[in-house]
């Protein structure tokens, strides 16, 4: 070997080297993450589909949905602090997200919520309160029109919005790799950490990078785990298409027909514009209500705990009321 190619031959060797560490975290990190989702759900076969679901803790149940990005394990990170509370909780994995999957042509909203009905036949419940994050509310809303008998109470926290008129959903190849790739999306949480703090929460969970970087070491540590539970993305994808559709889908829901009381959860400077969203729900019902925090975006950062006991003490009050002679 002459002394000339030898550098060339040393840089081969340490970009084999690197691509070969960059890789093998990236396996560790994708192995972690489907051992966290392992043996943790059912499933029961449904009219649209197959529908996985996890149940935890004991006491009043609650159907916890997810939102976008999701999947039983979302919805159990978020309101998982409610079984301490004195709730069960009921998870079910929306349809395109994990081990959930339609047979359907497109999932709407109305078809999940009617998943869900079949979800309590199947568990022997007549009726529970519901608990929608983001992009779960829309089934939420759908589940308390279309069964309104089985909805005892609804907390919407953070509900999304739709898509403005006439707006797409951009981001070219990137984000579809991202969304398609399990290997490009933990590529891009790794890069996008490397900026300054708050930087990927802003740009991933619509939340001002100066909120994420006042709030305290236990609040950084919960985005840290948001982010972190997005892998396995590619086990995701189909849903997060659907809930694109669903956006962008702004035919009105007949909201005065939900009966039971209702609380809607969100911060002003949620970027996401789910504070809007949250006023107009609260208004349109017959019996509801919206608690807006001043700041805390979609992640509701500082206020996570508010939005826990505002809903528990909202759900046991619904409960206390029924239980009135």
């Amino acid at each position: 070997m002459s002394v000339r190619r030898l550098p060339t031959t040393l840089l081969l060797s340490a970009a084999v080297l690197l691509a070969i560490g960059i890789y093998a975290a990236f396996a560790h990190d994708l192995s972690r993450a489907r051992s966290r989702l392992a043996g943790r759900t059912q499933t029961i076969p449904t009219a649209s589909g197959t529908l996985e679901y996890a149940v935890t803790g004991s006491g009043d149940p609650v159907l916890v949905i997810h939102g976008a990005e999701g999947g039983f394990d979302q919805a159990l990170d978020m309101t998982g602090p409610l079984v301490q509370r004195g709730f069960q909780l009921i998870a079910p994995s929306r349809f395109g997200y994990l081990g959930s999957t339609s047979s359907g042509a497109q999932v709407t909203p109305a078809i999940q919520a009617d998943a869900y009905a079949e979800l309590l036949d199947r568990l022997s419940m007549s009726e529970v309160s519901v608990a929608a994050v983001s992009a779960g509310a829309w089934s939420a809303l759908q589940f308390a029109i279309r069964h309104p008998k089985r909805c005892r109470a609804l907390v919407l926290i953070v509900p999304a919005n739709y898509l403005p008129p006439n707006v797409r959903i951009q981001g070219g190849r990137v984000i579809q790799a991202m969304v398609e790739s399990d290997f490009a999306a933990w590529a891009a949480v790794k890069i996008l950490s490397m900026l300054p703090p708050g930087v990927m929460a802003e740009r991933m969970l619509g939340t001002p990078a100066s909120v994420v970087r006042a709030a305290d070491s236990g609040e950084k540590a919960r985005i840290a785990n948001t982010l972190d539970h997005f892998l396995p993305v590619s086990e995701r994808r189909k849903g997060m298409q659907i809930d694109v559709w669903t956006a962008a889908d702004r035919r009105p829901y007949p909201l005065e027909k939900i009966s039971c009381p209702v609380l809607t959860i969100s911060a002003e400077d949620d970027q996401f514009g789910t504070a809007l969203r949250a006023r107009q729900i609260a208004t349109a019902v017959l019996n509801g209500r919206a608690v807006i925090y001043p700041s805390g975006g979609h992640a509701l950062v500082g206020h996570y705990r508010n939005a826990l006991d505002d809903s528990a003490a909202f759900l046991s009050a619904v409960r206390r009321q029924e239980a009135r002679p």
